[in-house]
């Protein structure tokens, strides 16, 4: 199931570092992270569907990105959404 528009808003809401920011890593980076969330019964399911599995690695090279340009940044957004390392 998809995020809903709904959802989206709120998440960009939450994220977004200015009043017109859709595009930030952090933002990027928390709408992979719904939708990876959403689909983890999927991937239970559904072993070998690769193609979704993508979104993963999208999110790790933007986490990747991310902690290249701002350090801190990035242990902060890591922190908030609950992910590893």
């Amino acid at each position: 199931m998809a995020v809903s528009i709904q959802q989206k808003a709120e998440i960009v809401g939450q994220y977004k570092q200015g009043v017109a920011d859709t595009g930030s890593p952090e933002v990027q980076v928390a709408l992979l992270t719904a939708r990876i969330n959403d689909l983890t019964g999927h991937f239970k399911a559904n072993a070998k569907d690769h193609h979704s599995r993508k979104m993963v690695s999208r999110r790790r090279k933007m986490l990747d990105y991310l902690k290249s340009r701002s350090n801190d940044r990035y242990k902060a957004l890591i922190e908030r959404l609950g992910l590893r390392k």
